[in-house]
């Protein structure tokens, strides 16, 4: 990501700091500007991915453990929760993407067993488009308070991973690409649940 060359020096809003985890406040200083709140964010992130990629490798983290309400609430708390209060909480507030609020923890119970029971029962979907249709439900729920892009397409990535087996080298999303196709074939995925078109478009990369 590039940064306009005043965005270092710009300040988070006055209710983002307040959303601000003392952890983070101790880390980043006072006033929080952005860029360094984004930059700890980057840092964990990494940290997270690695530690849970190498968990699905090792074996320890299949396909149902992943598809759990559970598990996605946890990823996202790891995620944010040295840098944000509202890290592992579910969305409760009504916004323009994703389910009403009231209906965010059913949802996404429902849908995640309806995932793992499809893997497990059907042949129609392989490991690449199983994983981004994955990721693309969890994005129409929109679960999270905030950090919804960064937590669905981890999850995304660790399906992938956990659903290839050993038949081929271990590979993810390559989640760099068009964002206005990407959010075209999100609102085809809406209407139709066929994962195919989307996941024919984002491409993958081998972990060496």
């Amino acid at each position: 990501m590039t940064f306009d060359p005043r965005y270092g020096e710009t300040p988070l809003d006055p209710d983002e700091a307040d959303a601000l985890a003392a952890e983070a406040r101790a880390v980043v200083g006072d006033p929080p500007l952005k860029a360094a709140i984004f930059e700890l964010e980057q840092e964990i992130e990494q940290t997270v991915a690695l530690d849970l990629i190498n968990a699905v490798l090792r074996g320890e983290l299949g396909v149902g453990d992943l598809l759990t309400p559970g598990f996605v609430f946890d990823l996202h708390a790891r995620l944010y929760g040295a840098v944000w209060t509202w890290a592992g909480r579910a969305r409760v507030r009504l916004l323009s993407i994703g389910v009403d609020p009231a209906q965010v923890q059913v949802d996404l119970r429902s849908t995640l067993d309806n995932l793992a029971y499809r893997w497990a029962s059907t042949k129609d979907w392989d490991a690449r488009q199983f994983g981004v249709a994955v990721h693309a439900e969890l994005v129409r729920i929109h679960p999270f308070v905030d950090g919804n892009g960064r937590a669905t397409r981890l999850i995304g990535d660790l399906v992938y991973l956990a659903a290839q087996g050993l038949d081929s080298p271990p590979a993810v999303y390559d989640w760099s690409f068009d964002k206005r196709t990407y959010i075209d074939l999100l609102r085809v995925f809406d209407q139709n649940r066929d994962p195919i078109p989307l996941a024919e478009f984002i491409p993958i990369v081998v972990i060496e």
